[in-house]
């Protein structure tokens, strides 16, 4: 039996970091995201596919989203298991009971609303442990599957459930941490043959048969596997299990780290953000260290200016960052600086020493000193 798991579509997705004009591609990028599992899912034969939880951002979404997802779902093949996650759970408020989820559910998406066992298809059993609130008072998985009976002969049972493990050093204030110990001896008495979880956003291996799919686009910059789904192969007989990661992610988020000392540094760090590809597709966090020129320091300027321009996004990382900036005499020679200009140079210059925010001001009055006098403004 071959299916795909998959977790964490937080369809609906702020992403209040990009920019107004990024934002909507990065919206429809979930969306294409999706699709794409359903193809996945054709061209590999895969027999349904399970989602293990967050489906959605929130609970407070508009009906379009709803109904965009459903349009994307309905290209489906097989059917598409729903387990509510601590982002979409099971409250008076969920978006599962909700009129336009209710009325335009297309027949073969289904939602796991307890911890009964499921039958998805012939032969194919899956245990959910599906989030009720947004605080459980206990180990959810462990509660859906403590009294499973041991499968029966020629049946696969798989585990869908969401939350952080013991084994990965989780809150240690949270009452709903899935019990690694538990869950192995759930599968290692044949209770079960798989356990699929959500939460973590990147692929992640618990162990042989217990596996974070990840979210299968992209959503923070600290991930360092995102944007795959897992195709899962069970074998009913002799209960074994077979993992192949497929990547489904078309964005990527990135951290540049640079020491930047000369004008030929800027030029290096220029040449770095011109090789990285899919730039509308690509979130970019800088981290600058060094001592620059005011003419290098406003080449740099320029440069982030404009991967701006390019980039999905390109942000300084603030507490990471630490250029300084030096006025060399040669950096205003030949600019024709007199008068009023040239003692602002003179002040500017003597303010500029240190670290604290008046020297800070008075290097950035330096850089644009030195754009409007070669600009000849």
């Amino acid at each position: 039996m071959r299916f795909i798991a998959t977790a964490d579509w937080q369809l609906g997705m702020t992403a209040h970091y990009l920019s107004a004009e990024a934002r909507p591609r990065f919206h429809r990028a979930r969306l294409d995201a999706v699709r794409r599992i359903g193809e996945l899912a054709s061209e590999h034969g895969a027999e349904f596919v399970v989602v293990c939880g967050d489906v959605f951002e929130s609970n407070q979404l508009d009906r379009a989203i709803i109904s965009r997802t459903f349009e994307v779902l309905s290209s489906f093949t097989v059917p598409v298991v729903l387990l509510p996650g601590n982002h979409d759970p099971l409250d008076a408020a969920s978006i599962y009971d909700s009129p336009v989820f209710v009325s335009r559910r297309p027949e073969h998406v289904h939602v796991l609303r307890d911890s009964t066992p499921t039958e998805v298809v012939p032969g194919t059993e899956i245990v959910g442990a599906p989030w009720f609130s947004k605080r459980p008072q206990g180990d959810l998985v462990a509660e859906a599957t403590g009294d499973l009976a041991e499968v029966p002969a020629g049946t696969v049972r798989i585990i869908a459930g969401h939350g952080a493990v013991s084994t990965l050093n989780p809150d240690r204030d949270s009452l709903a941490t899935i019990d690694v110990d538990h869950l192995r001896r759930v599968l290692g008495e044949g209770r079960a043959q798989f356990a699929v979880l959500g939460d973590r956003h990147a692929t992640y291996r618990v162990d042989e048969r217990i596996w974070y799919p990840g979210s299968p686009e992209v959503t923070s910059r600290r991930e360092d596997d995102p944007g795959n789904v897992l195709l899962v192969d069970v074998d009913a007989e002799t209960h074994a299990c077979s993992v192949e990661k497929l990547q489904v992610g078309q964005w990527s988020y990135r951290v540049l780290d640079a020491d930047l000392n000369s004008i030929e540094d800027v030029g290096r760090f220029e040449q770095r953000l011109a090789e990285l590809p899919d730039k509308d597709r690509t979130a970019v966090w800088l981290i600058l260290r060094g001592t620059l020129s005011t003419a290098a320091k406003t080449r740099l300027d320029e440069v982030i200016d404009h991967a701006q321009d390019l980039f999905a996004l390109v942000s300084l990382w603030e507490r990471h960052t630490d250029i300084a900036v030096i006025a060399a005499d040669e950096d205003f020679a030949g600019l024709g600086l007199s008068g009023f200009t040239q003692q602002a140079l003179d002040d500017l210059s003597s303010m500029a020493v240190g670290e604290d925010g008046t020297a800070r001001a008075a290097q950035d009055a330096l850089g644009l000193l030195y754009r409007f006098a070669r600009s000849g403004s």
